[in-house]
């Protein structure tokens, strides 16, 4: 499911537009040297990183696997929806594809904004409905040789009409 790109966080690809998803390390303090603005004075970072466990088991690495146009789509969305929401200039979300070790980083994201409260609301939010409503899915591979699907992740709200009680 998942494609290449080649590109590092805080650089734009050929069309001149940042990748939201991106298959090798990401670069956090290049986002942070791009999204620089005299007119903020807060900055909230974000990186989530893989970790060796997870519910009592010991994992060794992880994969993440993406429809990789849509889930560039939908973080592209939540990033405008967020930054309206709390009035924020910048916020920005990367999400790592492919194979990941412990400690590698697997989601950045920048917030700027001109105060501090705007900035921390906003980045919670963002990174929160990326992880629950992008097509991003995280497989974790366990010291016994087993693999399994982490549950949670990805999954969105039905918008149907009948699953929000309106027929």
């Amino acid at each position: 499911m998942t494609g290449v790109v080649h590109e590092t966080a805080g650089r734009p690809d050929a069309t001149g537009s940042q990748p939201r998803i991106q298959d090798g390390p990401l670069d956090l303090q290049g986002l942070i040297s791009i999204s620089a603005r005299a007119d903020c004075g807060a900055l909230a970072c974000f990186e989530g990183v893989v970790r060796d466990h997870h519910d009592g088991r010991r994992v060794l690495r992880l994969t993440y696997t993406a429809h990789e146009r849509i889930a560039d789509r939908l973080i592209r969305e939540i990033e405008a929806e967020v930054a309206e929401r709390h009035g924020v200039p910048f916020c920005r979300v990367v999400h790592r594809v492919g194979p990941l070790e412990i400690g590698e980083g697997a989601i950045i994201a920048v917030v700027r904004s001109p105060h501090r409260a705007e900035a921390f609301a906003a980045l919670e939010e963002v990174v929160d409905r990326v992880k629950h409503e992008v097509p991003i899915w995280k497989e974790e591979h366990y010291e016994d040789g087993t693999s399994a699907f982490v549950e949670g992740c990805s999954i969105a709200p039905d918008p149907t009409p009948a699953a929000k009680g309106e027929l």
